[in-house]
């Protein structure tokens, strides 16, 4: 066979359902490869956009997803959504075409070291040139991607490898098992879980995978310990639990971090510090600190663990929550001082309602629209987040019942995602209800996916918060200079702009409207528009209220 049908054997053994991407000449045998093969490649409008899809879908099913580009342009354009997916831990492989071998060590059209470009954004960057290795790469590849933490890696294959003619057959897939930390280290972790009297829970990316998740709901529900999720974390715990302390993630301090400095220990579970620096949480580098991840913890001087548990997550709260049966059983369980945690999930549950029943014509508070948001979708139901001022809202005031039901990317923090991330989603999860906020500048990003939504008919509903410039960049000026500089645009005719690509748009100025129209946009079938001019006087007021806070009450 060819060694391009080879690549597509191996890429159907290892469980890969979906490709996304924009294909050059290059890929050529590649493509007539795919057909008839059992993986669905999905045409779109930009290769950025099709890393954004495959981010999304790999991170929702937590199954590798691939992402296709052909040589030089289309390499650079695909990079971003590809070092997005690597930070935020996302198990996606980037395919990308290459010139012919015979010409690659010279000058020549299009042709760049894509291999190198790729290196300081994947687990693992590599070229084939020897047909028969692709069985071994392909499945050193998903095994990368798989292992944690999740990441990206990239293949390419050069137009003349492509069409060589190999004799091999794929590897089969074989999965080990994730070894899990020495009883001794969780013994020392579990001692100094008993002599605190305060601790809180700072959970990670890592802990919204679904066994680590169901262990830390079992642990909590046990201990009563409150959990502060990272904005990447959201649903690690039922935002209805008593224990669910919500969000922490904002420069500014806010109540839940007054949590964190009334905590005598503090446990980090899959918690990645690229989203959440410690010197926001931990500024002196004294707070007692337990490690537990999949990895070893990263070297920072605010963040100087006293026991680290490295090992499959899952495992080891399993393992604590076996110490806790245990002693529960002889009357020697652990007893901990909560009420300063509980006062400060009532004080978060009293700033979520405060605008529920907002009235205000021309501009919707923040406040209102998420709220809005979260009584029309489901405990199942997905939303995902754009980067902007939008984001920082979302990740204070919009909370979730489940995991990997708010995606927020705050790893890379790329603009861009939501658009086409949505229509991954709907792909992903058909049956639930897929809402997808972004700002004017982030959802110009990535315009041009409108017609792959449309060509779809993804059921999703794309709600854009308008102010008509960069609104993250002035809050942050504003913050530290007190005025900020040129960073305003114009915008396109919503309604028509949502027509032309054949959707379904309207316009909402008034709070009193938002429910409803939120209501028809997600139960419409196909993409759904839903513009409204947000009130960004908000950040300013938020600033100024956070930046007054000393303690929880």
């Amino acid at each position: 066979m060819k060694a391009s049908d080879l690549l597509v054997r191996c890429l159907e053994r290892e469980g890969i359902t979906h490709i996304f991407g924009v294909p050059g000449e290059e890929n050529a045998d590649f493509m007539m490869s795919l057909k008839g093969s059992a993986l669905n490649f999905v045409l779109t409008r930009h290769e950025q956009g099709a890393a954004f899809m495959a981010s999304v879908y790999g991170r929702l099913t937590g199954n590798p997803v691939a992402c296709l580009s052909t040589l030089g342009p289309g390499a650079t354009n695909m990079i971003t959504g590809v070092a997005d997916a690597n930070m935020d831990r996302v198990p996606i492989l980037a395919l990308t075409g290459q010139a012919g071998t015979e010409r690659q060590h010279k000058e020549s059209h299009q042709v760049m070291d894509v291999v190198e470009m790729y290196r300081p954004v994947t687990k693992w960057s590599h070229a084939i040139l020897d047909p028969r290795t692709i069985p071994e790469v392909v499945r050193k590849a998903v095994r990368l991607m798989r292992s944690e933490k999740p990441g990206a890696v990239l293949i390419e294959l050069a137009e003349d490898v492509a069409g060589m003619e190999v004799e091999a057959e794929p590897l089969e897939p074989r999965r080990f098992r994730r070894p899990g930390p020495d009883d001794k280290t969780v013994d020392q972790a579990y001692e100094l879980l008993k002599q605190a009297r305060r601790p809180i829970i700072i959970a990670g990316n890592g802990t919204i995978r679904k066994r680590a998740s169901r262990q830390l709901r079992r642990f909590c529900d046990v201990t009563g310990i409150g959990v502060l999720s990272t904005f990447m974390a959201k649903g690690c715990v039922d935002r209805d639990a008593d224990y669910c302390l919500f969000t922490i993630g904002l420069q500014q301090k806010d109540f839940t971090a007054c949590a964190v400095d009334d905590a005598d220990l503090v446990i980090a579970l899959g918690y990645d510090l690229v989203e959440y620096p410690p010197k926001l949480w931990n500024p002196d580098g004294g707070k007692p600190i337990i490690h537990i991840d999949f990895l070893p913890a990263e070297v920072d001087s605010n963040y100087h663990p006293q026991v680290e548990c490295v090992g499959d997550l899952a495992h080891t709260l399993w393992m604590l929550n076996e110490r806790l049966a245990r002693d529960g059983t002889q009357g020697a369980a652990p007893h901990f001082e909560l009420d300063g945690q509980r006062a400060t999930r009532q004080r978060m549950l009293e700033e979520f309602s405060a605008y529920a029943d907002d009235q205000t014509e021309g501009a919707i508070r923040p406040q209102k629209a998420l709220w809005d948001v979260r009584q029309a979708l489901g405990p199942a139901d997905i939303l995902l987040s754009g980067v902007g001022a939008h984001k920082m809202w979302i990740g204070r005031y919009y909370q979730c019942n489940e995991p990997n039901t708010c995606l927020i990317p705050n790893g890379f923090c790329s603009m861009g995602m939501p658009l086409p991330g949505s229509i991954a989603a709907h792909m992903a999860f058909p049956e639930r209800k897929i809402l997808a906020i972004a700002g004017d500048g982030d959802f110009l990003m990535n315009l041009q996916e409108m017609e792959t939504a449309r060509r779809l008919n993804a059921d999703i509903t794309v709600m854009v918060w308008e102010d008509g410039g960069y609104g993250l960049i002035s809050w942050k000026q504003d913050d530290e200079f007190g005025e900020h500089s040129d960073l305003a645009f114009g915008n396109p005719d919503w309604e028509n702009l949502a027509r032309s690509f054949g959707w379904t748009g309207r316009y909402v100025s008034k709070s009193a409207d938002l429910a409803d129209a939120l209501s028809e946009a997600l139960a419409q079938k196909g993409p759904s528009l839903l513009v409204i001019p947000i009130d960004y006087r908000e950040n300013a007021l938020l600033s100024a209220r956070l930046g007054e806070i000393a303690r929880p009450l």
